[in-house]
Order: C-alpha cells, then sequence, then structure tokens
C-alpha cells in the first residue's frame, strides 16, 4: 500500500464538475492498493497518517499533527502509484490490487480515519477525478507499507 500524503492549507474534488470533498488545512492523501493488501496492511498505514507530527509548532518544528491543528484529510484512490517504469515508456500496472479489492480497502480506510479524525472527505474510486490543492510547504511525504514495521 502507498500513500502521498500533502500537508496542505486547502484542497477539493472536483468529479463530472461538482465538487465533491473539500478540506481546510490538513493532509490530501493520495491511496494505492497493491496486491496481497489486506485490513492489517490498512490498519497500519491509517494510524501512521492520522498520528503523522508534520505541522510546524510555535517554534516552527514538524511536532504538531492533524488532531492538533484541527486538520481534515481529503483521501482520494490512485491506482497509478503501482506504476512500473522498468520496461520502455509505457508504465505497467500489474502491481496495484484488482479493482473490487482496492476499492474495498478504500472504503475501509475512509472508515478507519472518520473514526479519528472529524473532517474526512474522499473522492470516488474509480472517477475521473480533477483534485485541486495548496501545498503547504511544499511538504509531501510517500509512505509505503513495504518500509512499515
Amino acid at each position: 500500500m502507498r500513500f502521498v500524503i500533502q500537508r496542505v492549507t486547502k484542497a477539493s474534488v472536483t468529479i463530472e464538475g461538482e465538487v465533491r470533498g473539500k478540506i481546510g488545512k490538513g493532509f490530501l492523501v493520495f491511496i494505492g492498493v497493491g496486491q496481497g493488501d489486506d485490513e492489517t496492511i490498512a490498519d497500519k498505514m491509517v494510524k501512521k497518517l492520522v498520528n503523522m507530527r508534520i505541522f510546524e509548532d510555535e517554534n516552527g518544528k514538524t511536532n504538531l499533527g492533524l488532531k492538533d491543528v484541527d486538520g481534515g484529510l481529503l483521501l482520494i484512490s490512485q491506482f497509478t502509484l503501482y506504476a512500473d517504469c522498468k520496461k520502455g515508456n509505457r508504465p505497467s500496472f500489474t502491481k496495484a490490487g484488482g479493482p473490487e479489492e482496492a476499492n474495498r480497502l478504500y472504503e475501509y480506510m475512509i472508515e478507519k480515519c472518520s473514526a479519528e479524525i472529524p473532517v474526512v472527505e474522499r473522492g470516488e474510486f474509480g472517477a475521473d477525478m480533477k483534485v485541486e490543492l495548496l501545498n503547504d510547504g511544499p511538504f509531501t511525504v510517500i509512505l509505503d507499507s513495504d518500509d512499515l514495521a
């Protein structure tokens, strides 16, 4: 499982001309589900996400988390995080999880995040989405389940 986490001052997702999800200060998170991912992996990733301290405190140190700053989450499914570009110029997506399982885990993570963070917005699995953001910093973190203990 892979998350691309961007600290934002605002972010939104538009689908078919309609804004479907919108947050102020918080994290915009692109979520890629890989083959073999399951709830155990999702739980570890969500725990790391909701407790990540990448907001600055009064001393300019990144010591504050989402809960400390009343931040929101905008969660966007993105299977292209599993693009394999080793051969040729056209990416392969064979390492991405199948759509049915990936969608199930995406919904599962939304539910888990909602139990921890008051404002959780979302995209739509498999939809053509237009994502807008104002990256704060910029500050972007890549979280891969293969790197978690």
